[in-house]
């Protein structure tokens, strides 16, 4: 049987930047596993590069690098008596052993979120690294079993690490185990998550949620005029208000997205990951309308942001500082208000929007309808065949957030 080796560009995953990951295939009776090689391009480059006639000396070295690889494997087929994908693998690697650590792995996939500007994303994944190489520092997905999952959940349990936390850098791991099945590194034979094998753990954090009557207090609390303590304020009424819209999408959230008498928005969260997301629209009721005019930039150009938060052209890393800033600052305001108000619960930003969805609940209103409003990704299956809500349905039903006009009369604090 012949064993045939190319170079393609992997459109089966799509960065932000419309650009694809180059691959080396090798195929083998049927069988076809691809290996990584560290350059991601468009289709029209790609074709340039590995196909065109006429190169610059940039493209011409890039092709040398990019073909370097199947070069590589031609030379270690072409040598092995008879082919085995083991020994190809145990050659083809020899001087990348960091890839075949979880620590290369993690490493290269948290710099693959950083160019596509998820600095978020990336610092989870590191932090999920660090603890790895804490345990082991010679971590290896050879020695990742179901038992070496239960011992690593042990000794962060040992080291006072909630177990919300032991589940995350989980998830992050199963993404660097799947990464390397798909990379041809590891088999699925040796997959550890599952039943009967290692299962992730769920944390089970009380959330609260503020009373109606709280978030009265809050809306009418008096501080002083053109303060920060009234910006933060209304920042997190906004968010309340704003079908609990978290403080990055707050701070993403630009003149283009105001639809008329809607605002209209995708999570940055679900834009990049998921295709046919159906935006999430919210009635401009007459609260939010003077929180933007309050405290927006003046509009200009469409594109520019609503809040003066973010500004054009930051770096990701920029942006996600001054997203960090402006949460500690509102959660840092928002706790003070609380204890003048005498509120026990936490009126954190994650609390306006934990709120919004308790408060609608208590009112009535659907889990559908909420899911919906949310952003969330659940009740798939029940979603596949509702409809979507009328924005005269969202009109009546987002009242309920403001109820607390009708029980709870204005006064100085």
């Amino acid at each position: 049987m012949i064993t045939k080796t190319s170079t393609v560009l992997d459109t089966r995953k799509i960065k932000k930047d419309s650009t694809y990951p180059v691959k080396l295939r090798i195929t083998f009776e049927r069988k076809q596993v691809y290996y990584t090689i560290p350059e991601f391009l468009t289709e029209l480059e790609f074709r340039k590069v590995m196909y065109g006639l006429k190169l610059t000396k940039a493209e011409k070295d890039l092709k040398i690098k990019i073909t370097a690889y199947e070069n590589k494997a031609i030379g270690i087929i072409k040598n092995l008596p008879f082919f085995s994908w083991s020994v190809f693998d145990k050659q083809y690697y020899i001087n990348r052993g960091t890839k075949d650590t979880i620590n290369g792995a993690f490493a290269e996939y948290a710099a693959e979120l950083r160019s596509e500007g998820r600095i978020g994303t990336a610092v989870s994944y590191e932090c999920a690294q660090s603890s790895l190489l804490k345990f082991d520092k010679d971590l290896r997905f050879s020695s990742v079993t179901p038992d070496c999952l239960r011992k690593y959940e042990n000794w962060m349990l040992s080291k006072d690490k909630s177990i919300t936390t032991v589940g995350i850098y989980m998830r992050s791991l199963r993404t660097i185990i799947n990464n390397a099945i798909h990379e041809g590194l590891l088999t699925k034979d040796f997959y550890p998550f599952g039943k009967k094998k290692y299962e992730i753990p769920t944390g089970n954090n009380v959330k609260k949620a503020l009373t109606l009557k709280d978030i009265g207090t809050i809306y009418n609390y008096k501080p002083i005029p053109e303060s920060v303590d009234e910006r933060m304020r209304d920042y997190w009424l906004f968010m309340y208000l704003c079908n609990g819209i978290n403080v990055k999408d707050m701070c993403l959230l630009k003149f283009e997205n105001l639809k008329g008498e809607v605002l209209e928005f995708e999570r940055a969260k679900t834009a990049r990951t998921k295709r046919n997301v159906e935006p999430i629209r919210v009635v401009l009721i007459d609260d939010l309308k003077a929180i933007i005019k309050k405290w927006g930039n003046e509009r200009g150009d469409n594109k520019g942001f609503i809040f003066p938060i973010l500004t054009k052209g930051i770096t990701p890393e920029r942006e996600r500082q001054l997203i960090q800033q402006v949460t500690g600052v509102i959660n840092d305001h928002m706790k003070a208000i609380a204890k003048v108000l005498e509120i026990d619960t936490d009126c954190t930003t994650y609390a306006a929007r934990h709120s919004f969805a308790t408060v609608l609940q208590r009112s009535g209103v659907s889990t559908e309808f909420i899911s919906e409003a949310l952003g969330h990704s659940n009740l798939r299956t029940t979603q596949n065949y509702l409809p979507g809500f009328e924005d005269d349905s969202k009109k009546e039903t987002i009242k309920a957030l403001t109820a607390f006009k009708n029980i709870l009369p204005a006064k100085d604090i």
